[in-house]
């Protein structure tokens, strides 16, 4: 979070902008789509909604359309954060407890996300909205001018997650060193392109610290101390708290275990197991329902980079599209856009549900056909490791 908010102060995302010239509305739609769909699995779901939603407000004026692109961005982000072990918390999460792998995550899960996203951008295609007059681009982008180097903060700031798995694999250290010695080199550039300019102190990595969402993260570190079994004291938020205890609470008495037992016993398909888990994500955020399913079943129920594992990374991360509140993404977008839950049911929930369903149908027919990756790619050191 705080290399995405150095590289925004930068206005390192004005190469991302700039690059979009189009103005034609249906032409938008999907350029967007795209764009956020590359830009999740490399930085979060939630920050990639906010970066998109802030540069909307630049290229086009308060409208349907603009609420349609903004939902837009919401599935592509959740779409795209899917199929990277660093694009999603849920990712995140079975990527470090060793459920999924770099390489089958990004094999198995591409094609699914990909087609999980096309399907609601060519339904929305056909929608009046994206079928209106051209929007008018605003002025406000062209009058922010990008920071001094700020094209080498950009690059370097991309870099720097992107290695994060290449680290993990070459080193066999935990990924957190790598996000770690990541920001250590942006902040050494950073404090070395502005050295002596007190005027540029937003632009430097401390002032970014003060500025991410420290409660976000607090929940977040809470799930994820909930599944290392870690205990926990101090006074956070009364959300963190209750959701951390209540699955450390279930897995300890043994009540996830039965829960999974019960659904083995009477939904005995695991991919069926594995998508209601996904619908479940519309409703309940999928950070505290992906730290249950891993409660609720372990190693040895579903081996490493099993289908059980992978599917629910993937339906877990995109079944949140739904429903506005079913992600961090959509309730960014409703906050910063002020969009109501009815009209994103209304407009999006459908095309969503029709983009989840196509997904998953992708990945079920993938698996039983004949498909590998070229021996050359497995080869490859960094992403053949975990």
């Amino acid at each position: 979070m705080t290399i995405v908010e150095i590289v925004d102060a930068h206005q390192g995302f004005k190469l991302v902008t700039d690059n979009i010239s189009t103005r034609n509305p249906r032409t938008l739609l999907w350029v967007i789509g795209f764009v956020t769909f590359f830009l999740s699995s490399v930085l979060d779901n939630l920050t990639s909604t906010i970066v998109m939603v802030s540069l909307l407000r630049k290229l086009v004026p308060p409208s349907e359309y603009r609420k349609l692109l903004g939902a837009v961005v919401v599935i592509s982000a959740n779409a795209g954060g899917a199929w990277t072990p660093i694009g999603d918390v849920t990712t995140t999460m079975l990527w470090i407890h060793g459920q999924i792998t770099t390489l089958k995550t990004i094999q198995g899960l591409f094609l699914p996300s990909v087609v999980s996203l096309a399907v609601p951008l060519a339904l929305m295609s056909l929608t009046s909205e994206a079928n209106g007059s051209s929007q008018k681009s605003s002025s406000l982008l062209s009058s922010e001018q990008m920071a001094p180097r700020g094209q080498l903060v950009f690059a370097v700031g991309l870099g720097a997650l992107v290695f994060v798995p290449v680290f993990k694999a070459l080193t066999g250290l935990p990924p957190f060193m790598g996000m770690m010695l990541g920001l250590a080199i942006l902040w050494i550039l950073t404090d070395a392109i502005h050295y002596g300019d007190s005027g540029k102190q937003r632009l430097k990595v401390p002032q970014a610290l003060s500025r991410i969402d420290t409660q976000g993260v607090l929940f977040f570190l809470g799930i994820l101390m909930s599944v290392g079994r870690i205990k926990i004291s101090g006074s956070y938020l009364v959300i963190f708290m209750f959701i951390n205890m209540l699955i450390w609470c279930l897995e300890s008495a043994g009540i996830l275990r039965q829960l999974a037992n019960y659904l083995d016993a009477n939904i005995p398909n695991a991919d069926l197991i594995a998508s209601a888990i996904g619908v479940a994500s519309a409703i309940i955020d999928n950070v505290p329902l992906v730290a249950a399913t891993m409660g609720m079943y372990d190693l040895t129920s579903f081996p490493q980079d099993a289908d059980f594992w992978q599917l629910v990374a993937f339906c877990a991360g995109t079944g949140g599209s739904m429903l506005i509140i079913g992600s961090a993404a959509g309730v960014a977008f409703m906050g910063m856009e002020k969009v109501d839950f009815f009209w994103y049911f209304r407009k999006v929930s459908g095309f969503a549900l029709a983009g989840y369903a196509a997904g998953i149908i992708t990945y079920l027919a993938a698996q039983n056909l004949p498909l590998s990756l070229p021996t050359s790619l497995a080869e490859i050191p960094f992403i053949s490791g975990s």
